[in-house]
């Protein structure tokens, strides 16, 4: 479906499609419900992605039993907040949990609706199933799947250790779209190797497999990980600001106007983050790239008038 209102922007962004859809804004409430990952537990590996740190992509979320609203949080006659849960694989641990999980969030009034990031081999037919079901139960609200796949090229996803082949990605994805979920597809750039026809590809890849929404994340070097000992050894090099902006933009060019653009950047802790250090101005590094993609004249042009089309 095409968009209308993309809210001054040449993409259609998250908050677009929040406004648009439900009329305001909504907030992330970024959770840690105390799973673990089989690449973690022994399970495929003990140590990770060779990027991922011991908090396990969660190191801004918040213990699920200690978050507690404010007393002027909204109610359920004008929810605003997204209940999103980011630390490991939200659905690596048994259906019942899970149920009981997701439906605790869903109760809450102040919750219009949940994102459960994971990995596409944690979603089984029954877990599917299941999240069909609270789709159904609460149709007031949302139920969304953030896979992170981080690039289509099974050579990079070897060597940073994702341990499962495009095609588990693929399956997954066909099952989550026969149960009617969304789908927000977690891309990093920079990957080690990896040229912007490389990136290119992996969007042109999820344009044709049909994503719902897609998150462009920045690959942070934090301390402990694997990839931070590459670094250090000088055997990697983080992307500048002016090339991860080139090639965010080409990546932008390149979307499918269907897709919702949920993230351009990502927020590395600064007790962790080791390179690239420009990444910690995340507001300057978005204005930056909104400024340089007014300064690209016909090229900006171009995008909008095809993503208004």
């Amino acid at each position: 479906m095409e968009q209308n209102d993309w809210r001054g922007k040449p993409y259609y962004s998250l908050d677009a499609y929040l406004k648009n859809t439900y009329g305001r804004k909504l907030y992330k409430i970024a959770i840690d419900a105390g799973f673990t990952c089989p690449n973690r537990d022994g399970t495929l590996g003990v140590n990770g992605c060779i990027f991922c740190s011991a908090g396990g992509s969660g190191d801004f979320a918040v213990k699920w039993s200690d978050y507690s609203p404010a007393a002027e949080q909204p109610t359920a006659d004008n929810p605003c907040f997204i209940a999103y849960f980011q630390a490991y694989t939200n659905t690596y641990g048994p259906v019942p949990l899970l149920r009981a999980l997701y439906t605790e969030a869903l109760d809450k009034p102040y919750v219009a609706g949940i994102s459960i990031a994971t990995r596409p081999d944690c979603i089984s037919e029954e877990i599917a199933a299941m999240l069909n079901h609270l789709a159904e139960e609460y149709s007031d609200k949302f139920i969304w799947i953030e896979l992170g796949l981080q690039t289509m090229h099974d050579k990079t996803a070897d060597f940073i250790r994702r341990g499962y082949p495009l095609s588990v990605y693929e399956q997954c994805l066909t099952l989550l779209q026969q149960k009617h979920i969304p789908v927000v597809t977690h891309i990093i750039i920079g990957l080690p190797s990896e040229t912007k026809e490389h990136v290119l590809s992996t969007i042109e890849y999820l344009n044709h497999i049909g994503t719902w929404g897609v998150k462009l994340q920045l690959l942070h070097v934090l301390q402990g990980t694997e990839l931070a000992a590459l670094y250090e050894q000088k055997a990697y090099c983080p992307l500048s600001q002016d090339d991860y902006i080139d090639i965010v933009i080409d990546c932008l060019e390149h979307l499918s106007p269907d897709v919702v653009v949920h993230r351009l950047t990502g927020d590395g802790p600064k007790n962790l983050l080791l390179a690239p250090l420009w990444s910690l101005n995340k507001r300057g590094v978005l204005n930056t790239l909104h400024h340089t993609m007014k300064l690209r004249g016909a090229r900006q042009g171009r995008l909008t008038e095809r993503r208004h089309s």
